[in-house]
């Protein structure tokens, strides 16, 4: 009974070996071809996109004041207002210039008097001295008046012109066309030499005017072309080129204030309207691929690549230059052409067959 049973069991473990065998290369000759998502390597412009809120000003922006001091008689303008040259913009009260200028015309009146007669009297003692008649000594005296005479005169019109000027300085005029943007005083106010009265906005060349954060203007390259948009229509844009930064920075808020020159703006961007900018910055050209698509290899970045001959993957280790929430940049491991696989990274072995779903440029 024993000798049968012993050939009984080992017949039937040799065809569960068997059987086993066979299941296994059903289900390697059965192993589905398995879907992926790719893209194709390419190297395009790289970079980060900044876009910053900034207002549209006049590149030149000049503040108006008086030469002299005293009081605010009329400000003929207000904020808003057009101006032209030669426009008069305001004035001070003009009763100390005047009092002035006549005292200087005073003056001047003596003076030429005082001139004419040392003129006179040199006149006479040289005919005399040539005679005979008068002493070297009256000669050089009538000489020396005449001198000090012409000194004051001269004295006394400078005095009458800087009189004269003092008055014409009472009034304000505009020097070149533009727009009134702010003004500094009101009428009966005593304002100082040079104190701001009419801030104009000149015709000419806008600026979008930005705050910019240290940091991004570190990383920004020598010439960027930012482009600007009304905030509240962003169809409406033009072009830019920065056209003045700041030395130093804000003390309160650590920002540089910079000027972008607006190319050919259009007329729905007027002094004051609220805009965007947008500039890339790092504009060498590179490698970028989704993050989804990196994986290790022995500790290394490395990313599952597609040989279209053979519709097989292999795992490459790549150099990652730089690390973005949506994006990797590569620095080398990968060629334009390549196609690497994007999703289901992780399930994928060396060698095995693929087949392309979508596959993206």
């Amino acid at each position: 009974m024993r000798s049968r049973a012993i050939p009984n069991i080992l017949l039937a473990v040799s065809l569960v070996a068997v059987l086993a065998a066979c299941d296994e290369e059903e289900t390697a000759e059965a192993e589905p071809i398995r879907p992926v998502r790719t893209v194709t390597v390419e190297k395009r412009v790289m970079g980060e996109t900044i876009t910053l809120a900034g207002t549209v000003e006049s590149q030149v922006q000049a503040e108006l004041g008086f030469r002299i001091g005293g009081r605010l008689a009329e400000r003929l303008v207000s904020v808003g207002d057009r101006i032209e040259p030669g426009q008069p913009l305001a004035s001070l009260d003009p009763t100390d210039e005047r009092n002035g200028l006549r005292a200087a015309e005073a003056s001047l009146a003596a003076a030429e008097g005082q001139l004419t007669e040392a003129r006179t009297e040199f006149g006479r003692q040289r005919q005399l001295y040539d005679r005979g008649f008068a002493s070297r000594a009256a000669y050089d005296r009538a000489e020396t008046a005449l001198t000090t005479a012409e000194s004051a005169a001269e004295a006394a019109r400078a005095q009458y012109l800087i009189a004269a000027r003092r008055l014409n300085d009472t009034s304000l005029v505009g020097d070149a066309p533009g727009r009134v943007t702010a003004v500094g005083a009101e009428p009966g106010e005593v304002v100082t030499a040079g104190r701001m009265i009419v801030q104009v906005a000149r015709d000419g060349g806008k600026d979008a005017v930005f705050d910019v954060p240290a940091a991004v203007l570190a990383a920004s390259p020598a010439d960027p072309e930012i482009t600007v948009a009304v905030s509240q229509s962003p169809t409406v844009s033009t072009k830019g080129r920065i056209r003045e930064v700041a030395p130093r920075a804000d003390p309160s808020t650590g920002t540089f204030r910079i000027r972008v020159g607006l190319i050919k703006p259009p007329p729905e961007m007027r002094l004051g309207t609220v805009v965007t900018g947008q500039a890339t910055f790092g504009d060498a050209a590179g490698i970028e691929i989704p993050a989804s698509a990196l994986t290790g290899g022995n500790g290394q970045p490395a990313v599952w690549v597609v040989d279209a001959a053979s519709g097989t993957v292999a795992l490459r280790e790549i150099g990652v230059a730089r690390f973005l929430p949506a994006s990797v940049t590569v620095s080398g491991g990968l060629e334009p052409g390549d196609i690497v696989v994007t999703a289901g990274v992780q399930a994928l072995r060396p060698g095995q067959a693929v087949r392309l779903v979508e596959a993206r440029p």
